[in-house]
């Protein structure tokens, strides 16, 4: 173990973490590192300008260094694709593991411990190669479980060839890292189903990203006017509309609860099944469609709402658990939550700030919408400003940083 009494130098590879200039998500390990730095760590982010959910710089040479908030950020030129799903992405991890290994690092200090960030799990294999280079600790952190999702959310077959081989890079990467770090509570009972022999797993979930609590916006009157009514009980999903967001109960319980004056469900954001739902939902007076916002303008908007929503179909990887962006912005709200769920639960009952209903059971999720709305306001404001409470308390990345360096033995250099 590295003495707790040295300033460490701390390595993050993944290919799609990014400062937050450049994108709205992929910014957790930007923000765990900048906190590393803050506490006297020497920290080194590498990652890859070809990312969907990015806007990174261009780049006319093979690589670019470049320091953000005290974080030396190394982008590696790579391979573009064009979909989440495309053959050319999956291409596109195979030419960063390429470059990550060709990659001059002679001019970067050696680390004494090496942080390998899912996805791709590829890189697994060169985070085994660069700790036998350096003789650093290396960490496998874990923020989507592959190949697991592809066969439960893409439909794969567990013989297909990319599966079997991400399942073995999988179980080598739990087998022979130093630490496993999860951001779902209960990775380590997935960790035990894949091997018996792993390392040990702790948990370090999302964070709430900074910029939230000094950066809101305001929403438009015009976007107010048209998209949010007055002196209703708003209901309100905000996020991606597509399959895996698993919105059909939400709005079959709409319809149903269409009789309801004083119930409005607000559907905020844009995705491959909003005009599928738009047209089944039409004539019901009760539903509205808005488009997505600037993510600096969510807190404004969940405060216009009464009662916040999310769901997730019924899959057996949501036993380990679930950790979402949505849910740190839902908390932050102050408003109570209803979680169309059936999995490992956390959060929300550790704040005690809303509810969890069996996912895609529409009566339980009716009532329980109705509960709210027959609820006295004070009472639902205590309900969310206890969430807001816990999440303030719980998911502060100084907090998250400091656990983090505690598990890597250094929690002495970032209390100095």
């Amino acid at each position: 173990m590295i003495s707790d009494r040295m300033s460490s130098t701390i390595w993050y590879i993944s290919k799609y973490v990014t400062p937050p200039y450049a994108a709205n998500v992929g910014t957790r390990g930007f923000w765990l590192l900048r906190e590393f730095s803050r506490r006297g760590h020497k920290t080194v982010l590498i990652t890859s300008d070809s990312n969907h959910l990015a806007n990174p710089p261009k780049l006319n040479r093979q690589s670019l260094k470049e320091a953000v908030d005290g974080v030396e950020i190394h982008w590696l030129r790579t391979m573009k694709y064009k979909g989440a799903r495309s053959l050319g992405r999956m291409i596109s991890w195979l030419d960063f593991e390429w470059q990550l290994w060709k990659m001059p690092k002679s001019a970067i200090p050696n680390p004494n411990v090496l942080i390998v960030s899912s996805l791709s799990l590829l890189t697994i294999i060169n985070g085994l190669w660069l700790r036998h280079k350096y003789g650093c600790r290396l960490i496998f952190e874990v923020r989507d479980i592959w190949p697991l999702t592809l066969v439960e959310v893409g439909r794969l077959s567990s013989w297909n060839p990319l599966v079997v081989l991400l399942s073995w890079v999988e179980r080598i990467g739990y087998q022979r890292a130093d630490l496993i770090v999860g951001t779902v509570p209960n990775l380590i009972e997935h960790v035990s189903e894949v091997t018996r022999n792993h390392s040990p797993v702790i948990c370090i979930p999302q964070g709430i990203d900074p910029r939230i609590l000094v950066r809101a916006q305001k929403l438009s009157k015009a976007y107010i006017d048209k998209n949010i009514p007055r002196e209703k009980f708003i209901v309100c999903y905000a996020g991606a509309i597509g399959a895996a967001n698993a919105l059909e109960t939400f709005l079959s319980c709409a319809r149903e609860l269409k009789f309801r004056d004083d119930i409005h469900f607000l559907i905020v954001g844009e995705g491959a099944l909003k005009q599928k739902f738009e047209n089944e939902c039409l004539g019901y007076d009760n539903i509205t469609f808005a488009p997505s916002i600037q993510k600096d303008a969510v807190s404004d908007l969940l405060g216009h709402t009464s009662l916040l929503y999310f769901s997730f179909q019924k899959a057996s990887r949501l036993r380990f658990g679930q950790s979402l962006n949505k849910l740190i912005d839902y908390m932050l709200s102050g408003k109570p939550i209803i979680a169309s769920y059936t999995g490992f639960p956390s959060m929300i009952n550790e704040a005690d700030c809303g509810s969890f209903v069996p996912a895609e059971d529409l009566n339980a999720l009716r009532t329980e919408i109705e509960r709210y709305a027959d609820m006295p306001a004070e009472e639902r404001a205590r309900i969310g400003g206890r969430g807001r409470d816990w999440i303030l308390k719980n998911r502060r990345f100084e907090a998250l940083a400091a656990e983090y360096l505690h598990h890597l033995g250094l929690e002495a250099a970032a209390a100095s």
